[in-house]
């Protein structure tokens, strides 16, 4: 099982241990130690080499380094905090922080975890099963990547859109799960095609891709795109339509009426998502229009100020479409057992941002495939702790209630 990013076992304290017992066992064995001192010495080289690691074996990746680094490469863009609560990155936009006062953000992290889950013991789930699927792609566990993107105004630059999408993307695909390659406001129709490039050449199209709310001419063209690269799904992430002060001169970012999302909806065979859905009224629409999966998101807190949490508007919505469309979910996904919070209030799957960023930043593919085990591993805890055997089926019992 992946280590835990939160074990804080002390180095210092494993060395010394070690050290003592070698100096205890190696005064009762000097005798020993001069008689075969000749042949360990002729025997030397072929140990060696036997015990050599291959030469491709790599050191095992360790968060504490994945999060240096990612510090490094983010600072002062984002600080890489021990908790990720939109505190200290508050109004940064362009950025990875909350718009204005961050409220908004700050609600998706206050709401979810001031909900706990229930423990429970005395069951017979001993390995619970964490596979679902996403418009028929088979996934590791019910997580894919949130729709993050943007390297140069919002991450600081030090990768380039192809690395950021190989790693979002690479690393996704080793962990079982799927990514999401995103769209920007600001970002010229050759940095789409760039994305879309790698999406293509290296991965074959296994992935969902968002568009802007650009106008539906616009959008349109891109779904070709993304079906001739074999997309697996597209989406708008309407949730963008207020940032039109961002967008390219002579661009439009809009909201869109029912009628035009129906016409999106249609215009490809494709599943359409359509992400940034905050209410029942207009997740009922979503559905109505042809929608194959909505996405209750307020934009990570990074659009509209004071918007309310996820997860105080998930379990209404749930209620409403559950099993009409694929519900998916973001919003302060930090651990596994948030996973399991969101699945409790009827989420399908749920999306991660900002521990990928810090994944992708911290050691590219090999990073964001360690933070999606990571949550793979917290996620299997909790379910054998609250007595879940599968992900399709989490009962809202499991958390407590009225607390979001």
């Amino acid at each position: 099982m992946t280590k835990d990013m939160h074990d804080t076992e002390s180095a210092t304290r494993r060395n010394f241990i070690k050290a003592g017992v070698a100096a205890g066992v190696g005064a009762l064995l000097s005798p020993l130690i001069v008689k075969t001192a000749q042949a360990a010495a002729e025997a030397a080289p072929a140990v060696a080499a036997a015990a050599a690691p291959a030469a491709n074996d790599k050191p095992k990746l360790k968060i504490g380094d994945v999060l240096r680094v990612a510090r490094e490469k983010l600072y002062p863009i984002c600080r890489v905090c021990p908790e990720c609560d939109g505190v200290a990155c508050a109004g940064e936009v362009p950025g990875m922080g909350g718009i204005g006062s961050g409220q908004a953000f700050k609600n998706n992290y206050n709401a979810l975890n001031r909900i706990d889950l229930v423990m429970r013991t005395f069951h017979d789930v001993k390995k619970p099963d964490l596979g679902t699927t996403l418009f028929g792609h088979k996934l590791s566990m019910p997580v894919t990547s949130a729709v993050t993107g943007g390297v140069t105004y919002n991450m600081g630059g030090k990768m380039t859109e192809e690395e950021y999408v190989t790693a979002i993307l690479g690393g996704c695909m080793d962990a079982g799960t799927l990514g999401w390659v995103a769209d920007g406001i600001g970002d010229k129709m050759d940095v789409f095609e760039r994305r879309i490039a790698v999406l293509k050449e290296k991965f074959g199209g296994n992935a969902i891709v968002t568009i802007k709310p650009k106008t539906n001419d616009e959008i349109i063209k891109r779904f070709r795109m993304v079906e001739e690269a074999g997309g697996i799904a597209v989406a708008i992430d309407i949730d963008s339509a207020g940032r039109a002060a961002r967008a390219v001169p002579g661009q439009t970012v809009e909201p869109k009426t029912p009628r035009q999302l129906a016409e999106l909806a249609k215009s490809t065979k494709l599943p359409f998502i359509i992400k940034g859905i905050m209410t029942v009224e207009e997740a009922k629409i979503a559905v109505d229009v042809g929608a194959r999966g909505i996405a209750v998101s307020n934009h990570g807190g990074r659009v509209l100020d004071y918007t309310p949490a996820t997860a105080t508007v998930l379990p209404a919505i749930a209620d409403a479409v559950k099993g009409k469309a694929v519900i998916l979910v973001d919003g302060a996904v930090r651990r596994g057992q948030d996973v399991l919070k969101y699945l409790a209030m009827g989420a399908d799957v749920c999306l991660c941002g900002r521990p990928l960023v810090r994944g992708a930043h911290g050691a590219g593919r090999d990073g964001v495939a360690l933070m999606m085990h990571i949550i793979k591993d917290e996620l299997t805890v909790a379910m054998t702790l609250t007595g879940v055997a599968s992900v399709k089926n989490v009962p809202a019992n499991v958390i407590t209630k009225g607390q979001a």
